[in-house]
């Protein structure tokens, strides 16, 4: 009689239940990098061909592309990494995870569990380093427990608050011999449980707030584009219904649409002139999920004063942590926004909001994103508007690096869908956006991706070209190139004496020859006139492309909230004399 368990499906090692898991998970694609404490896994995914793995250059390249990928489509980014070296070059991108609660499940290799302890060859405190910088960590010991953790790893990472998990195998357990189950309802933990309906009687309080507001704001974030594309409908729906004014963080572009008449353009520091002002003047405030961050409230006890203020979001650590609110309502945005509605439709009760709208219109008319016109320079936001009309209806998606051209993007690039944005906000990780770019363009490979990039932070992780030249990803780099760390140069031009400490780059690489080397396309542009044609020659390229946009190298990114200021207290572009300057910041605390 032939031994049945040796034809037992289910048996297995623990890097083929690795494999499997991910199978059943729908995992068609992971970023990583190869390395000896994961090759049992490696060896499995050269043996199967349902999943394809996207070699990077760089860990942090495999995070930032998975966080690209999770953010442009819902779904969980995927990666793999070695121990020690691999997986401390991954804690980048799981921070970074973090603070934008974009979910990614993350296998680390860890060597063997009796070296464990002994400072083995590559081994570090996978789990103690990255306990800081995810939502949850596992370390694996035995191969009975692997299935149940890497189900709880995806439910975890998905659920609730979404946010970065990781899962660390040491090397043994990837050779063991288990028996592995599908994903089961007892694969998570009992405690963990958020939750998404929100209490029916805070919901009454807010729409009686909201139903007598005279100067209402809604104040929309990150956390409407995580709950889901019915999030974004029922946020439209509700502006429509109650023809409130409408704001967002920068994570949150894109959840209500740019050319909708109630928007009001981004919110915070580098925020429109009318948005901060509506902000710091309404008397009723509905915060959608965000979190009051302090590039959004600048000075605490100056932020919204005399407001009444609603907070709806799915994580209740985030609830009055910053900001003292007046409704706190905890559930998934979807819900709370549907119960929301019929309430509000059930009271019967729309606020006049014309003279409110009056005060809007006002604020409005300053055109605070105004700026100097040049014919013989290419000035950083035309850039980005001309970029914007060339792409507009197209299948496009943005990813930006961090810095002066993030905030030009996120001012003059309009966003009319959720999903199409992809950016770091809560970290500003420099070097996030060419790799996130390359998850984008994996997860949508008919779609046109563009980083906007900046000449500084596309250096941090420029290797990466060679990945979307490898697997034939036509990513478009659009690099704003001033020659200095522009957002850096800038505040130490207004808070610092214009004493540019190590700002300036001495040794900038030509960018097309680069690219060239890299098997890519180079492209440069330094005419005004030439713009249009360039970026159209761009986008019709089957290749990945650095287009290298030589910018005005001083612009500064107004308007701006001076760090320690409140939000009424914005120093706009016609405004922007050395001396007013040194006024708006007088007393200001150094802050970036």
């Amino acid at each position: 009689m032939s031994d049945t368990k040796s034809h037992d499906a289910n048996q297995m090692t623990g890097a083929a239940m690795i494999v499997r898991a991910m199978k059943d998970h729908g995992v068609q694609h992971i970023f990583g990098y190869p390395g000896g404490s994961v090759l049992p896994i490696y060896d499995e995914l050269y043996q199967q061909s349902d999943i394809q793995h996207i070699l990077v250059r760089h860990e942090q390249g495999a995070g930032h592309a998975a966080e690209g990928y999770a953010r442009s489509t819902g779904k969980p980014g995927v990666v793999l990494v070695t121990s020690g070296p691999g997986a401390t070059n991954m804690v980048t991108p799981l921070a970074d995870a973090l603070m934008d609660s974009i979910p990614l499940v993350c296998i680390t290799g860890q060597v063997p569990t009796h070296l464990i302890g002994n400072d083995a060859f590559q081994e570090c405190d996978t789990v103690g380093i990255t306990r800081p910088c995810t939502k949850h960590n596992w370390l694996v010991r035995r191969i009975e427990d692997l299935p149940k953790v890497l189900h709880e790893a995806f439910y975890v990472a998905t659920s609730g608050r979404p946010g970065p998990v990781v899962v660390d195998v040491p090397k043994d357990v990837q050779f063991a011999t288990g028996t592995y189950h599908p994903p089961r309802k007892s694969d998570v933990h009992v405690s963990y449980a958020p939750k998404l309906k929100g209490d029916a009687a805070q919901i009454r309080k807010a729409v009686s707030l909201l139903a007598h507001a005279k100067k209402p704001v809604i104040y929309s974030g990150g956390g409407v584009v995580n709950s889901g594309d019915e999030a974004c409908k029922l946020l439209r729906e509700l502006v429509e219904l109650t023809d409130f004014p409408i704001t967002s963080t920068l994570m949150g572009l894109g959840a209500y649409p740019a050319s909708g008449k109630n928007w009001l353009g981004m919110l915070g520091m580098h925020g429109t002139y009318e948005s901060n002002m509506t902000m710091h003047g309404c008397d009723v405030m509905l915060c959608i999920g965000a979190r009051f961050d302090d590039r959004i409230t600048g000075r605490t006890d100056a932020f919204s004063p005399g407001s009444k203020k609603i907070h709806i979001d799915i994580d209740p650590s985030s609830i009055n942590k910053n900001i003292k609110v007046d409704v706190p309502i905890i559930g998934d945005v979807a819900d709370v926004l549907r119960d929301l509605i019929a309430a509000f439709k059930a009271e019967g009760k729309k606020p006049d909001t014309k003279a409110w709208w009056q005060q809007i219109g006002t604020w409005r008319s300053r055109n605070s994103l105004a700026y100097k016109q040049n014919h013989d320079l290419i000035m950083p936001q035309y850039a980005i508007q001309r970029l914007y009309e060339a792409t507009r209806g197209r299948d496009t998606y943005i990813t930006t690096e961090v810095g002066q051209h993030q905030m030009w993007a996120a001012q003059f690039y309009g966003f009319e869908e959720p999903k199409r944005w992809m950016t770091s906000g809560g970290l500003g990780t420099m070097g996030y956006g060419l790799p996130a770019a390359v998850g984008v363009q994996v997860a949508h490979p008919n779609s046109l991706v563009i980083d906007i990039a900046g000449d500084a932070s596309v250096q941090m992780t420029g290797q990466e070209l060679a990945t979307a030249v490898q697997y034939e990803l036509p990513i478009k780099v659009f690099i704003l190139n001033n020659n200095y760390m522009g957002m850096v140069r800038q505040w130490q031009q207004l808070l610092h004496g214009n004493r540019l400490s190590h700002s300036y780059t001495e040794a900038m690489p030509d960018f097309v020859k680069l690219a060239e080397a890299y098997g890519a396309v180079g492209m440069q542009v330094i005419k005004p006139g030439d713009l249009d044609g360039a970026i159209m020659e761009m986008i019709k390229v089957k290749k990945p492309v650095l287009f290298d946009c030589r910018v005005a190298a001083l612009e500064n990114c107004f308007p701006m909230i001076p760090s320690g200021k409140a939000h009424n207290e914005m120093l706009l572009p016609a405004e922007a004399t050395d001396e007013a300057t040194a006024a708006a910041f007088a007393g200001g605390k150094a802050l970036v």
